[in-house]
């Protein structure tokens, strides 16, 4: 009972605050799903971090914005938190039958195949690319598009396959380098350059999902280990009394590589 007051008190409070807010009487769908999206981000993030604090306050803010978005579909009379999880239930108990039914499943692997299966024979889902959301991040786009060709067996046999294509698709990115002239400050890129580009990092996608890691974090978490490698580099200089912003590349190379030995 102490789970459904909560979520009761939840919507209560959401209903409160569409009432009575300003800001919250003026959304809309449109207005609140940038929000939705970087709460999911910083519910990553929390996760990776390992900060279960931080993890729980971010799980929060994440379930306002269903609560919220909920809300509005009841105000258009097309749904409503109730038919939200009641639909989510049914999804997941016909997309796991080897837990509810009959079925039998001896891997992880073979449960995602069954998915796919499922949603062509039981939600009437047509074509290897249905349902692909457009608004997803690139990386995590590349990722969904790779895991349908997957689905029907159109990858690479193992991670070498894909290693391999990815050193094809480097090879084929360097000789476009060699033969077009870099572009200008602030002009656009040869579409060859383009084109090479984005097929190098299609295949760092495929290399990625055939490890099991995820592009997108990987990338961020990438990221932030550079921002904080300059950051102790530009300390480490300081602490010499240089500027690491007017120092030679050399030299900022050498402060790097010791602000990489902090940043393992």
């Amino acid at each position: 009972m102490a789970l459904a007051d909560a979520l009761l008190d939840l919507q209560r409070l959401t209903e409160r605050l569409r009432r009575d807010c300003p800001w919250d009487r003026e959304q809309t769908a449109r207005t609140i799903v940038p929000h939705t999206v970087e709460e999911a981000y910083e519910v990553a993030d929390a996760a990776l971090a390992g900060s279960t604090e931080k993890l729980l306050d971010e799980l929060g803010d994440l379930l306002f914005q269903v609560y919220f978005l909920a809300l509005l579909l009841s105000e258009q009379g097309q749904g409503n938190l109730e038919t939200v999880a009641r639909a989510i239930h049914t999804k997941l108990v016909r997309r796991h039958p080897h837990v509810f039914g009959e079925t039998e499943a001896g891997s992880a692997g073979e449960v995602k195949a069954r998915w796919e299966d499922i949603k062509r024979e039981q939600e009437g889902r047509e074509g290897i690319f249905h349902d692909v959301p457009g608004g997803l991040p690139a990386l995590l786009h590349a990722r969904k598009v790779q895991r349908r060709a997957a689905a029907i067996d159109f990858e690479y046999p193992d991670t070498a396959g894909a290693l391999a294509d990815l050193e094809d698709e480097l090879r084929e990115l360097r000789e476009v380098v060699e033969a077009v002239a870099p572009p200008a400050p602030e002009t656009e890129a040869d579409p060859r350059m383009v084109a090479e580009v984005g097929d190098v990092l299609f295949a760092a996608v495929n290399v990625a999902r055939r490890l099991g890691v995820d592009p997108e974090l990987a990338l961020r978490s990438a990221s932030e280990r550079f921002v904080a490698r300059v950051a102790e580099a530009e300390r480490l200089a300081g602490a010499d009394g240089a500027d690491f912003s007017t120092l030679e590349l050399a030299e900022k190379d050498r402060y790097f590589d010791a602000a990489k030995e902090s940043f393992r």
